[in-house]
């Protein structure tokens, strides 16, 4: 009588096939994890460009930047805005702030910037969703990602010009 063997594949076999495939999973997962934050960056910067003609036009109508407004629209640009609000945020849980400050370091100057803020108010850092970026690796709970419209722009006016942010536009 002949011994008919059954055919299959031996634990080796199967391990290493599921070896690959944990591999390639790995690999298409970072893929989209870096598509999805260049897709946030190149949002943040389209929505920047718009509420910088927002703004412009503001100053044309009234004669000056809107007033500060803590993580809010500022008053009165609803009307110049496309979508008659302030969105939030391309990262998630991120916000826009609008920022008219006095320049601690020049007086008598002004900086206009607009900011994507990270963290909530009086939060902790460890409630911060920063971006999966190298440019923000070293943020802080006062960091930002910030277009500066005119002034010594930073990430917080209440930290120095050198504290972790990222200027989508200062290299342009």
């Amino acid at each position: 009588m002949k011994k008919s063997r059954l055919k299959g594949f031996t634990l080796i076999e199967i391990l290493i096939v599921l070896s690959i495939i944990g591999i390639l999973g790995s690999v298409v997962i970072g893929s989209v994890n870096t598509a999805q934050e260049k897709t946030y960056y190149a949002k943040s910067k389209l929505q920047f460009k718009s509420f910088v003609e927002s703004l412009q036009l503001f100053v044309i109508d009234k004669g000056g930047y809107p007033s500060d407004a803590n993580r809010n629209i500022p008053a009165g640009l609803e009307e110049y805005l496309t979508s008659d609000s302030w969105p939030s945020g391309p990262w998630p849980e991120s916000i826009y702030d609008w920022e008219n400050w006095n320049d601690p370091n020049n007086p008598g100057k002004k900086i206009y910037q607009i900011s994507v803020r990270f963290c909530p108010v009086g939060g902790s850092l460890g409630q911060c969703r920063f971006p999966k970026q190298d440019w923000a690796q070293n943020f802080g709970i006062n960091s930002a990602v910030y277009y500066c419209i005119e002034g010594a722009c930073r990430s917080h006016i209440n930290e120095n010009i050198n504290y972790p942010g990222h200027c989508v536009n200062c290299q342009d």
